[in-house]
């Protein structure tokens, strides 16, 4: 189960930087396939701070819908100083957070919403996904939004702190943190 991380942690390395930067020009130029392409590129990592922020699958799929539409119309105010997923998580946060002002509530996430959240990869089980997604309930808000954030969209430390307006050190011990119980979770569960 310990292999888990490290297959979403490899699909999600995919992820070059330099061509998610020719996407974010395309939308620009206002080529709709960029926007498609980027789409298949970012959903999940999108999805993934979405929920971990608002904790309710529906929620997080319609903030995902409205943070590409919102990237689509507001294109021409990208500026290529940080990475293009960085500018579209900053949409998704926002757009997140303005969702739980508006509800004024927060809620326990449920294992099949942390399932819809999951590597489209051949390399991880529907199992594995499960037993990740009753994993994830174990760790704390902004652990589970670290850890989501450096697995699926491949943000760095130092990105992430800036995205979540956290101190780096803090970014960097709640990650490790969060590892640690994960591991002590996955390693219990495969106990006979």
């Amino acid at each position: 189960m310990l292999m888990i991380l490290a297959a979403i942690e490899e699909e999600y390395g995919k992820l070059n930087t330099s061509e998610l930067e020719d996407l974010m020009q395309g939308l620009v130029r206002g080529d709709q396939e960029a926007l498609s392409q980027l789409y298949h590129y970012a959903r999940t990592a999108v999805y993934g701070l979405a929920l971990s922020i608002v904790r309710n699958g529906h929620d997080a799929d319609d903030i995902t819908q409205d943070t590409f539409v919102r990237a689509w119309e507001k294109a021409e105010q990208y500026r290529p100083q940080g990475t293009p997923m960085a500018w579209l998580l900053s949409i998704t946060r926002n757009l997140a957070l303005m969702k739980l002002r508006e509800q004024k509530r927060t809620q326990d996430l449920p294992p099949e919403d942390w399932a819809q959240f999951s590597v489209a990869s051949h390399d991880v089980t529907t199992e594995d996904r499960t037993v990740l997604g009753a994993a994830m309930t174990i760790l704390s808000d902004e652990e589970r939004q670290i850890i989501l954030l450096h697995v699926t969209s491949g943000l760095k430390h130092r990105e992430i702190a800036s995205l979540l307006e956290l101190p780096l050190s803090t970014v960097l011990s709640k990650y490790h943190r969060a590892l640690k119980k994960l591991k002590e979770k996955l390693k219990g569960d495969d106990t006979p």
